[in-house]
């Protein structure tokens, strides 16, 4: 009886792990450039999360465990890259690509790339908290770091996108 409930468990928990898969992706985005590199550390997030589902202690929570599980696989797979190089240098990819014309485009184009000049802690910080929504405490867990890193890092983002934005005043804060 008690192998039921923990398959029945087990099933719940994969069930949640897939409502999570936008929020997943969104955080992705904070690391990889191209939607497709997004999707690829999704899919080695959740392949290496389904294999250790056991490993997942319930009562804790299951987007801040996935989120640790991407950061690190993240961090990893910069590593092994940084001592190779694959593909066509990133200034000619770029210039691959037409500007679009609508007004919106183009301004949350410019916000990303004034993220993407942001350095990947403080970009980690606004992606967690402002955009996902997760807590100090949670994105502290997830980082490996105190909740005071977290709260300097997430201020000091928010002043460099301002700056980067060309928003000098305390008016529209981000988040």
């Amino acid at each position: 009886m008690a192998h039921l409930s923990t398959h029945k468990a087990e099933l719940a928990t994969q069930s949640e792990v897939v409502e999570l898969i936008p929020a997943l992706r969104a955080f992705a985005r904070t690391f990889c450039h191209s939607p497709e590199e997004a999707d690829d550390l999704v899919q080695e997030t959740l392949t290496k999360a389904l294999a250790n589902l056991d490993k997942f202690e319930p009562g804790t929570r299951l987007k801040s465990w996935l989120f640790t599980i991407m950061r690190n696989t993240f961090c990893t797979r910069f590593k092994k890259r940084s001592r190779e190089t694959i593909g066509i240098p990133d200034a000619i990819s770029e210039s691959l690509t037409t500007e679009p014309v609508q007004e919106w485009t183009v301004q949350t184009d410019d916000v990303r790339r004034a993220l993407d000049r942001l350095p990947a802690h403080h970009r980690e910080m606004l992606v967690l908290i402002v955009m996902l929504g997760e807590r100090y405490e949670d994105a502290a867990a997830i980082c490996g770091c105190a909740v005071g890193t977290v709260k300097s890092r997430l201020s000091r983002a928010r002043q460099q996108l301002r700056r980067e934005l060309g928003e000098f005043g305390n008016e529209n804060p981000i988040g």
